[in-house]
C-alpha cells in the first residue's frame, strides 16, 4: 500500500560562524572578564548586554573520545577570548552532498551566554538554558533567532548550548557496550546536555546567575530533549523549571530505540550500529571493528542513512539506554516517575506531523476503529476534505498537539504547576504562505523577540509589522516571568491560568495578534488522536 506520511519538519538551516582558534591575547581588552573553573574568559558588551561566546563545557569529543561521555575541559593559562562562537556540531546540511557543513566540527561542545551588562558575581539572576532543535541532525546554539539579548535586557541570563548530533550523538555497538563498562552508553547528545547543565551549576554564580533557579527549554528535538531530561534520574538538581515547545512526547517521534534487545519487530540500537559498520565495509563487533569506526571521517559517519524522526536500519536516534533514558517519556509519565517541576508546554497550530497514512480517506478513518464515525464527523463533517489535508490534520494532532495535553495531564496529576499554550500567530508577511496557521518552529523568533534576525527556512520574510513586534514582546515576557518566578503571569499580560484537567484551558496566541485563555476548541480532535495513539502501533 502506498503510504502518505506527513513528515517531521527538520529545524533550521545552520548559519555557520567563523571560529577563532587562539586563546585570547587581545591587544585591546575591553570586555568583561569572568573566572570559570577552567580559567579566565573575556566576552564583549553589546546593547547593554555582556556576551560570552564559544565557552568550552567539555573537551573535544574526537579520536578515542568519539562515542564516549564528555570529558573534562583542560584548564588554560591567561585569558581566553570569548568573543567568537565555537564550531557548530558536525552536520551535513541540505545540499551539502554528504560533506560536513562549513563551520561545523566534531570539536563542538561549546555554549554561549548573554547576561545584563555589569552584573556582579553572586547576583542570583534567573538562568535559562536553550536546547536547540533540528531533528537531532541539524542546528546549533549560535543561531541568530535564538540570541539571548532580549532575555538579558530583562535580567535573565540566557545560555544556548551545542550537543553532538546524528550518529555522533546517538550510536550503539557491541564493543562500545563492553569498552569502559561503567560509562554511560548510546545517548551522547543527552550526555552533552547533562554536562552543560553541570557546567552551569559549577560556573553560573561567577556570571551573577542563580544555580537554584534554572529553567531549561527547547523546541522540536530540543523539546524532545527536555522530555528526556525531566524523565531522567540523572537530572536531579540540575534545573527547577522547564518549557517544551513542539516536543511531542508520545512514543514514536524522537523518543528512543531499545539498546540491545530486539523489541517485537524493532531493531535494537546495537544491531543498527552493526548494520552501519557493515555499510562501511567493517565486519565484526569487537575492538578492531570499533577502532576502524573511529577512524572514519565525520562526513562518513553522518552522511549514510540518517533520518528523522524514526530510526532506520543504520541510524537509531535516541536510545533507551537504561540509565539516562530508563523508559520513554510516555511510559515515565504513565507511571508518574517524572520530576515534580513547574512546566510550560505547547505546540503550534499548524505544527509538523506523522504516523498517519492511507491511500483513501476511508483507510485513514478506519484507523480509528470503533470511533470511525466520530472521526468522520470531526474531520470531514461535510465530506469535502481532501485526502492529503485529512492526513496532515490527523498527523499534526497525533504527533504534537495531543501529546501536549498528555504531558500537561501527567504533570498536573503529580501536582506540578503546568501552563499550556498553543501558538497560532502567523507573522503578517507570511500569512499568504501559511494559511493553515503557525508552522513548526515559527514561534522561536517570537519567544526570543528576535524577529529582525536572519535565519529559518525559505525566503526571508518582509520586515515585521507593529503587530508582529507586539506579539513577540508579549510571549517573550511570559517566558521571562516564568524563568523569574515560576509563573508566566505579570503586569499588562492576559492571565494565563494553571492547567486544570476538567476545564482544559489553554492560552492561545491567536492569529489576530491577541491571546486568550479558552477551553481547547480542538478537544474532539485531540480525543481522537489520543485514541489513535492508544490503539495503533507507531511504525
Amino acid at each position: 500500500m502506498k503510504k502518505l506520511l506527513s513528515g517531521i519538519l527538520l529545524l533550521f538551516l545552520v548559519f555557520p560562524l567563523q571560529v577563532q582558534d587562539a586563546i585570547g591575547n587581545s591587544n585591546e581588552p575591553s570586555g568583561p572578564i569572568i573566572h570559570t573553573v577552567s580559567g579566565l574568559i573575556q566576552g564583549v558588551t553589546n546593547e547593554d548586554v555582556d556576551i560570552f561566546k564559544g565557552i568550552p563545557f567539555a573537551a573535544p569529543p574526537v579520536g578515542e573520545f568519539r562515542w564516549r561521555p564528555p570529558q573534562p575541559v583542560a584548564s588554560w593559562e591567561g585569558v581566553r577570548d570569548a568573543s567568537v562562537f565555537g564550531s557548530n556540531s558536525a552536520q551535513t546540511g541540505w545540499g551539502a552532498g554528504g560533506s560536513i557543513q562549513e563551520g561545523s566540527s566534531e570539536d563542538c561542545l561549546y555554549l554561549n551566554i548573554w547576561r545584563p551588562a555589569g552584573v556582579e558575581e553572586g547576583a542570583k539572576l534567573p538562568v535559562m538554558v536553550w536546547i536547540h532543535g533540528g531533528a537531532f541532525l541539524f542546528g546549533s546554539g549560535s543561531q541568530a533567532e535564538s540570541s539571548g539579548i532580549e532575555f538579558a535586557k530583562q535580567d535573565v541570563i540566557l545560555i544556548a548550548i551545542n550537543y553532538r548530533l546524528g550518529r555522533l550523538g546517538f550510536f550503539a555497538f557491541p564493543e562500545l557496550s563492553s569498552e569502559h563498562p561503567k560509562e554511560l552508553k548510546g545517548n551522547y547528545a543527552y550526555m552533552d546536555q547533562l554536562e552543560a547543565l553541570k557546567w552551569v551549576q559549577k560556573n553560573i554564580t561567577a556570571f551573577g546567575g542563580d544555580p537554584n533557579n534554572v529553567t531549561i527549554f527547547g523546541e522540536s528535538a530540543g523539546g524532545a530533549s527536555v522530555h528526556a531530561l525531566i524523565s531522567s534520574p540523572l537530572s536531579e538538581g540540575l534545573f527547577q523549571k522547564a518549557i517544551i515547545e513542539s516536543g511531542g512526547g508520545r512514543d514514536g517521534a524522537l523518543t528512543g530505540c531499545p539498546m540491545s534487545v530486539d523489541a517485537l519487530d524493532e531493531l535494537s540500537a546495537e544491531t543498527i550500529g552493526v548494520n552501519f559498520a557493515r555499510k562501511q565495509g567493517i565486519e565484526g563487533t569487537g575492538a578492531d571493528a570499533l577502532a576502524k569506526l573511529r577512524t572514519l571521517s565525520a562526513a562518513e559517519i553522518l552522511s549514510e542513512g540518517q533520518t528523522a524522526p524514526l530510526n532506520s536500519e543504520t541510524y537509531s536516534g535516541p536510545i533507551v539506554d537504561g540509565r539516562i533514558v530508563v523508559e520513554t517519556s510516555q511510559n515515565v509519565y504513565k507511571a508518574g516517575h517524572q520530576m515534580n517541576i513547574s512546566l510550560i508546554v505547547g505546540a503550534n497550530s499548524a505544527d509538523a506531523g506523522g504516523f498517519v497514512s492511507g491511500d483513501t480517506k476511508d483507510e485513514v478513518f478506519s484507523l480509528y476503529g470503533e470511533r470511525k464515525a466520530e472521526a468522520i464527523a470531526t474531520y470531514d463533517p461535510d465530506g469535502t476534505i481532501e485526502l492529503n489535508d485529512l492526513i496532515t490534520l490527523a498527523a499534526r494532532d497525533r504527533v504534537h498537539l495531543e501529546p501536549v495535553r498528555m504531558t500537561a495531564r501527567a504533570f498536573t496529576v503529580k501536582g506540578s504547576p503546568v501552563y499550556v499554550f498553543r501558538f497560532s500567530y502567523v507573522r503578517s508577511s507570511m500569512r499568504e504562505r501559511s494559511p493553515d496557521g503557525a508552522a513548526h518552529a515559527s514561534e522561536i523568533p517570537f519567544v526570543f523577540n528576535t524577529l529582525d534576525a536572519a535565519g529559518g527556512f525559505g525566503p526571508a520574510p518582509a520586515p515585521p509589522t507593529p503587530e508582529d513586534y507586539a506579539v513577540a514582546k508579549t510571549i517573550n515576557a511570559y517566558w521571562v516571568n516564568f524563568a523569574k518566578t515560576g509563573t508566566p503571569n505579570g503586569p499588562g499580560l492576559t492571565n494565563w491560568p494553571l492547567y486544570d484537567i476538567e476545564k482544559d484551558i489553554i492560552l492561545d496566541f491567536r492569529g489576530d495578534g491577541t491571546q486568550g485563555a479558552v477551553p481547547d476548541p480542538w478537544k474532539a480532535r485531540l480525543d481522537l488522536a489520543e485514541h489513535l495513539s492508544n490503539t495503533t502501533k507507531v511504525r
